[in-house]
């Protein structure tokens, strides 16, 4: 036998693979080209993310231990903690936090049981399901900013609010200053943010109930079970993922109060509607300390990270 026959032999030889070394090779290009052009496709994103999230992130890090300003002939000089501890000595800050916890009690439970109630309403075949599906999913997709000005007129004095009230009333009932009274500003607020919001996670909950199986609620009706029953220990339990994500979901939206208060409030009155991101945007921007401002931002991310956690440990799953 030749030595060139021996060469052809040898090669044909498949590899470990089940393919010929000669295949193998062929393949090479074609993966190569593939992982480029998954990168390609990934790189407008990561490119968006890193300019956008990643690297203002690290820079409110670092800007919250110096004295930056956003307009100033001084140059930078670290401080240390002196921003944080202007900070915890600031008593708007506990204002707005006092706030902002306020808010997430309220809106956390009473917006998710609304969405349940709407998801529940519209979980079933009837004409004219599609209608109110996109009637209460239609705020949603309305801009929070005019959302609180629409309602920024319905509250005003002479608004909507007021003459409904007086109208159903008799002229009994004359209706309040909403958005210049603290003891009710921050109410309607929340008025405002559990009606713009709850068809969002009204789909959610639509969607857990859409994945529990027909045949569950058929075996509970042959058990003579009545419609809370059912609810009770067919329909809750079935929704264990989807409330967790649910709860998360409207607890860091509820943290991050920001719009409404910008556009109808501005913090007032007496601070009774302040928020700790309304609070940042303040300080570097409106009076320029950029770095006391980082310094808010942070206490804000550990404070949302700590507030979700112990949201996630509660709602974990229990062997």
């Amino acid at each position: 036998m030749t030595t060139t026959q021996l060469r052809s032999r040898t090669s044909a030889v498949p590899a470990p693979g089940g393919t010929t070394p000669a295949a193998a090779r062929r393949k090479r290009p074609g993966r190569l080209r593939e992982q480029l052009s998954g990168w390609g496709m990934i790189a407008p994103a990561a490119v968006l993310l890193l300019s956008f999230v990643f690297l203002p992130a690290i820079l409110g890090f670092g800007l919250a231990f110096t004295n930056a300003r956003l307009i100033s002939p001084r140059p930078v000089e670290f401080v240390g903690m002196d921003n944080f501890a202007r900070l915890f000595a600031d008593p708007t800050f506990w204002r707005s936090l006092l706030n902002v916890a306020y808010f997430a009690v309220v809106v956390v439970p009473v917006q998710s049981g609304l969405a349940l109630a709407m998801a529940l309403l519209i979980n079933k075949k009837f004409r004219g399901v599609n209608f109110f599906r996109t009637v209460y999913f239609l705020p949603v997709v309305t801009s929070m900013v005019v959302v609180s000005l629409l309602w920024l007129f319905m509250y005003r004095k002479d608004g909507l609010i007021n003459e409904l009230l007086s109208t159903f009333s008799f002229g009994l009932i004359q209706g309040a200053d909403w958005l210049n009274d603290p003891a009710t500003a921050m109410p309607a607020i929340i008025a405002l943010s559990i009606w713009q919001a709850a068809g969002f996670h009204m789909i959610i909950w639509l969607a857990g109930l859409q994945g529990i199986s027909g045949e569950l609620y058929e075996a509970a009706q042959l058990d003579g079970a009545s419609r809370w029953h059912q609810f009770r220990y067919v329909t809750w339990p079935g929704l264990k993922h989807t409330r967790t994500l649910v709860l998360v979901t409207i607890t860091i939206q509820a943290l991050g109060l920001f719009d409404q208060v910008s556009v109808m409030t501005q913090g007032g009155p007496l601070d009774s509607t302040t928020t700790i991101i309304y609070e940042a945007v303040r300080s570097g921007f409106k009076q320029q300390e950029t770095s006391y401002a980082s310094a808010i931002s942070l206490v804000f991310f550990v404070l949302v990270l700590l507030v979700s956690a112990v949201q996630r440990y509660l709602t974990r799953e229990k062997d």
